[in-house]
């Protein structure tokens, strides 16, 4: 059985900051929790910041990974309950980027008591065309060719799908960056990661949510349209939609100001901490 301890070394959980009210960020795939240190100075004054990695990913503990335990977006919930349960974290704000966003749902679903409200950066509950009523962005065999990309050339998949990632032609720095982030990835972890986020449908959870949400989306965004948000906010209770002016998937990454502004004016909307 793990100890606390355990699990804080598992996940490379880091803390930083200074404020009383929880934030815990939740990377996104093929990333790890080094994304977020454009936003940290925006927000550590103000917030008690948790940071991970999920088992797989960056630099957690690889000996821990179990692929079949992280074939579905449920194993990496367990990794943030397991987080939360060993730090002992109450009324947190769980933010969560991408794929994390419908992570962090799973896993508030499951601790709920200690979730005060979830901030979703670009998030997608599924990236499949289900016509005739909803456009994720991608036809099943324009994903399945991307797999096979994978397993052929690991490199020019990864160099193919950060700029798409990225969205903006003026932002080839953090191309580069998460295009290494990728091929820093073991290619076997990021395959199983890649398959529970891309092939998955987690629309039935939307109308279960618990808590307060703040979707945030691009203006442009190849991976999450604005579509997307819409549907999610139409669809899930308590959530509100704020649309930033931008282009790309990592909004976080390309445009912290204006995530970190949306952060700030999202709290006073909250109902008070319970004590």
């Amino acid at each position: 059985m793990l100890t606390n301890s355990d699990v804080v070394s598992r996940n490379n959980v880091t803390i930083t900051g200074t404020g009383d009210q929880v934030l815990l960020l939740a990377h996104g795939f093929g990333c790890n929790q080094q994304m977020w240190r454009f936003l940290l100075p925006l927000l550590s004054p103000h917030f008690r910041i948790v940071l991970f990695d999920y088992v797989g990913s960056g630099a957690s503990d690889m000996q821990a990974y179990n692929k079949q335990r992280y074939a579905t977006l449920d194993g990496y919930a367990i990794d943030i309950i397991e987080i939360c349960t060993a730090l002992n974290l109450e009324n947190v704000i769980l933010c969560g980027h991408s794929v994390s966003s419908i992570i962090g749902l799973l896993a508030a679903q499951k601790i709920p008591q200690r979730i005060r409200a979830q901030i979703m950066i670009c998030p997608s509950p599924c990236f499949l065309n289900l016509p005739p009523h909803y456009q994720g962005g991608f036809a099943e065999a324009d994903l399945q060719e991307l797999m096979d990309l994978m397993d052929k050339n690991y490199i020019g998949w990864a160099q193919y799908l950060a700029p798409l990632v990225i969205g903006d032609p003026d932002a080839g720095q953090y191309s580069a960056e998460l295009s290494d982030s990728f091929c820093s990835t073991n290619p076997v972890t990021a395959k199983n990661f890649a398959k529970a986020t891309f092939f998955s449908d987690y629309r039935s959870l939307l109308p279960l949510n618990q808590h307060p949400v703040l979707l945030l989306q691009s203006e442009r965004d190849a991976l999450a349209s604005l579509f997307i948000g819409e549907y999610m906010q139409a669809h899930m209770p308590q959530s509100e939609l704020k649309v930033i002016e931008a282009k790309g998937h990592c909004l976080h990454m390309t445009h912290p100001r204006q995530v970190a502004d949306q952060i700030h004016a999202f709290l006073p909307r909250l109902t008070p901490t319970m004590e």
